[in-house]
């Protein structure tokens, strides 16, 4: 079974209204409105209609209703009847919090395992997951953040899967941890710290380093959650 955030969204898309009809409408159509979604264009709580986006995207309703779908499947937006969809709500300070309790408990532990189990295969996932390489492109600044929440998401989900508890790995893509951080801020401070961040994970990995893999994990997880605290002032 294909695990649900194991598929990156073609960036072309991801904050633009202009659908590009290649490979599925209704994943060109899913990724324009997560990036979106996480550039905070359409802002947590608000009403999403499925006429304004065929409108948006001139497309039929059949897309949008797939796209919305999974989107509603990621908890990124609420479906209500007689209501209709809308941007799921802003995380509370107190669920931030929580959140980033469980990961501090459970991501650093599970750097140090895939660290003690890498090999040259494991790494090459790795550094094509860390997006590092965003970096190198000009693009749209909605667009790269989109597309490096989605990245984000996959580079920590390899690495628990490396580790090899595939319990603690359901139990945080479940929480859809990174995609309702990512929706605090748009910002580039956001990205380009946590691009840092991952190669300095890269070069534990590379080691083989289980130490030195855990304290950078440690590191980017409390990096990141010092970037966001500001959301809530």
């Amino acid at each position: 079974m294909q695990h649900p955030i194991s598929s990156m969204p073609r960036e072309t898309v991801a904050g633009s209204s202009q659908i590009q009809r290649a490979n599925s409408l209704s994943g060109d159509v899913y990724d324009a409105i997560f990036g979106q979604l996480m550039s905070l264009k359409i802002p947590p709580g608000s009403r999403i209609t499925v006429d304004g986006l065929v409108r948006e995207f001139n497309v039929s309703q059949t897309p949008i209703r797939e796209a919305l779908g999974r989107l509603e499947g990621e908890g990124l937006v609420v479906k209500q009847h007689l209501i209709g969809y809308s941007a799921a709500p802003q995380i509370t300070r107190r669920r931030f919090d929580e959140l980033y309790q469980m990961r501090l408990l459970l991501e650093p532990d599970a750097a140090g395992k895939a660290a003690a189990v890498m090999d040259d295969e494991k790494l090459a996932v790795l550094r094509e997951a860390a997006g590092v390489m965003l970096r190198k492109e000009g693009t749209d600044e909605r667009i790269r953040y989109s597309t490096f929440a989605r990245q984000d998401a996959i580079f920590h989900d390899r690495i628990m899967e490396f580790a090899g508890n595939e319990l603690i790995r359901e139990t945080v893509s479940f929480q859809h941890t990174h995609f309702h951080i990512f929706r605090l801020m748009f910002h580039s401070r956001v990205t380009e710290e946590a691009l840092d961040e991952h190669a300095a994970l890269l070069a534990a990995f590379e080691k083989g380093d289980v130490s030195a893999a855990q304290k950078a994990m440690h590191d980017h997880i409390e990096h990141s959650r010092d970037r966001l605290l500001p959301a809530f002032d």
